[in-house]
């Protein structure tokens, strides 16, 4: 019963995009932590957000 609670658990926070901010964060301990701060969690779905809707989605 715990495996499958923790199994929902981790399948709740990819969905709602909490694993992406700490993959995020480990990508960048790893390769940028001597350059530059990290973004805050706000300012990393906000990136995001933009990031996925700007410039053109369509087909045709």
């Amino acid at each position: 019963m715990r495996a499958f609670i923790l199994s929902l658990r981790s399948f709740w926070r990819h969905l709602n995009g909490d694993a992406t901010y700490e993959r995020y964060l480990r990508h960048w301990h790893e390769h940028h932590a001597e350059q530059l701060p990290p973004l805050s969690r706000k300012a990393f779905f906000a990136a995001e957000t933009q990031r996925k809707w700007n410039g053109v989605k369509r087909c045709c």
